[in-house]
C-alpha cells in the first residue's frame, strides 16, 4: 500500500469513539431487527381489531413479510458496503426502514401495513449485516471476537425486553405509536452513528459491484452439500422458533389470559437462549458443532413429541406452568443450534466467507418463512400446533443435517489431549 493510502486509512480508523461506546452503538443498532419484531406482539389484538381482519390470524404476516424483507436485505448489504462504504449502507439502511415506519404509523389498511413491513425488514437487515463488518474492519482476531461477543451480549437482551417495552406504549398510546418508537430509535442511533463512527473501509480497499462473482459465490454456496444441507436445516429451525414468535401472544394472551403480563411470560424462556449461547462456547470445542447440533435437535423433537401428546391427552391446554418449563427447555436447545448451525453452514466456506453469510442467512430465513405462516394459520385456542411446530421441523432439520453429514459424521474439533 502506497504512503498516501495508509495516511488516508489511517486517518479513517481515527474514530472518536472508544470500545465501549462503539460496543454499546453497534449493540443498538443491530438491535432494530429484535426490537421491530418483539415489541410489535402485544398489539396483535389491537391492530386485527382497529384494522378489521376478517381472519384473526392474518396478524401473523405482521413478523412474516419483515422477516420476507430481511431475508432479500440480507443478500444485498455486504456488497453494496463492500463497494461503497459502510457508512453509506448505514444510512441507505436507516432511510428505507424509516419509510417502511412512516406507512406503517400513518396507514389504516393492513396491506399498506405489511408494505412498511417489508421495508422495516430490509432497513433492519442493513444494521444486521453491517454492523458485524465494522467490527471486523475495526478490530481483529481475539479482540475481535472479544468485541462481537460483548455486542451480541447486549443484542440478546432485546428479544426479553423488548415486549414490555411494547406494552408499556399500550398503556398510555395506541398500537401506532410502537411504529414512532422504531422511528425514533433509528433515527436516533443513525445520528449517534453519524457524529461518532468514522468510515471503516477506505476507498482502496473497495471492491467493484458486480453480479458476476455475486452469482458465482451463490453457486459455490449452494452446490456444496455441508453449506447448503446446513442452510436448510437452520431455516427448518428458524422456522419453529418463528412460528413460536407468531403464536406467542394468541397462546399467552387468548388461551391463558395472561393479559398485560405478557412480556413477563414471553420473556423467561427466552432468557434459555442466552444462558445457551454461553454455555456452548465453553463446551464447543471439546463436544464439536456437529454433535451438539444432533444432541440438541434430538432433544428438542423429545420434548416436542411428549408435551405435545400430553397437551393434546388433556385436551390441548397444558398449566401454564408447564408450558413455561417446556419452552426453557426447548429455547435452551435452541440457543445451541442457532450458532452451531451457522457455524457448520460456513464452514466449507472460508475463502467466500462475505458471500456465503450472506446466502446463508438470506436462504434460511426464506425457508423459515412459509412453516412459521403454516404454524401460525393452523392456531385452534391450544400450545399444540405450536409444540407440533418444534416436533415436525425438529425431525425435518434432523433429517437434513444427516444428509448434509453423509461424508462428515459428527465429532469433536479439537480432541482432549
Amino acid at each position: 500500500m502506497s504512503k498516501t493510502a495508509q495516511d488516508g486509512a489511517a486517518a479513517m480508523d481515527r474514530s472518536p469513539i472508544g470500545m465501549g461506546e462503539f460496543v454499546i452503538l453497534m449493540a443498538v443498532m443491530m438491535s432494530m431487527l429484535a426490537l421491530s419484531i418483539d415489541a410489535m406482539l402485544p398489539a396483535f389484538n389491537d391492530i386485527a381489531q382497529d384494522l378489521a381482519l376478517e381472519d384473526a390470524t392474518d396478524v401473523q404476516y405482521i413478523l412474516s413479510f419483515m422477516f420476507a424483507g430481511l431475508a432479500v436485505g440480507q443478500l444485498f448489504y455486504g456488497p453494496f458496503s463492500d463497494s461503497f462504504g459502510r457508512k453509506r449502507a448505514i444510512y441507505l439502511a436507516a432511510t428505507i426502514f424509516c419509510t417502511g415506519c412512516l406507512l406503517s404509523i400513518f396507514t389504516d389498511s393492513f396491506a399498506v401495513m405489511l408494505v412498511g413491513r417489508v421495508l422495516q425488514g430490509l432497513g433492519a437487515a442493513g444494521n444486521r449485516i453491517v454492523v458485524m463488518a465494522i467490527v471486523r474492519d475495526r478490530y481483529e482476531g481475539r479482540m475481535m471476537a472479544r468485541v462481537a461477543s460483548f455486542v451480541m451480549s447486549i443484542f440478546i437482551l432485546v428479544p426479553v425486553i423488548a415486549p414490555f417495552i411494547g406494552q408499556g406504549i399500550l398503556w398510555v398510546a395506541e398500537w401506532h405509536m410502537i411504529f414512532v418508537m422504531f422511528l425514533a430509535v433509528s433515527l436516533f442511533s443513525t445520528s449517534w452513528f453519524f457524529l461518532r463512527q468514522h468510515e471503516t473501509l477506505p476507498p482502496e480497499r473497495r471492491r467493484a459491484f458486480s453480479l458476476a462473482p455475486i452469482m458465482a459465490g451463490f453457486r459455490v454456496a449452494a452446490t456444496n452439500r455441508t453449506t447448503f444441507g446446513y442452510t436448510l436445516c437452520a431455516g427448518a429451525v428458524f422456522g419453529s422458533f418463528q412460528g413460536y414468535l407468531v403464536s406467542s401472544q394468541p397462546v399467552f394472551q387468548g388461551v391463558y389470559g395472561v393479559g398485560d403480563m405478557f412480556p413477563v411470560y414471553f420473556g423467561i424462556p427466552a432468557l434459555a437462549i442466552g444462558l445457551a449461547g454461553v454455555i456452548n462456547g465453553k463446551i464447543v470445542l471439546k463436544y464439536g458443532m456437529r454433535r451438539l447440533v444432533r444432541t440438541a435437535l434430538i432433544t428438542t423433537i423429545g420434548l416436542a413429541v411428549a408435551f405435545g401428546a400430553y397437551s393434546a391427552w388433556i385436551g390441548g391446554v397444558p398449566h401454564l406452568a408447564a408450558l413455561e418449563v417446556y419452552l426453557i427447555l426447548t429455547f435452551f436447545c435452541m440457543g445451541m443450534l442457532f450458532g452451531n448451525l451457522n457455524a457448520c453452514a460456513m464452514e466449507p466456506m472460508g475463502a467466500l466467507a462475505g458471500i456465503a453469510a450472506a446466502f446463508v442467512g438470506s436462504v434460511s430465513t426464506m425457508v423459515a418463512i412459509p412453516p412459521a405462516a403454516v404454524v401460525g394459520h393452523f392456531f385452534d385456542n391450544t400450545v399444540v400446533p405450536m409444540v407440533g411446530g418444534f416436533a415436525v421441523l425438529g425431525c425435518v432439520a434432523l433429517l437434513i443435517s444427516l444428509w448434509a453429514d453423509h461424508d462428515h459424521p459428527p465429532g469433536p474439533i479439537v480432541e482432549d489431549a
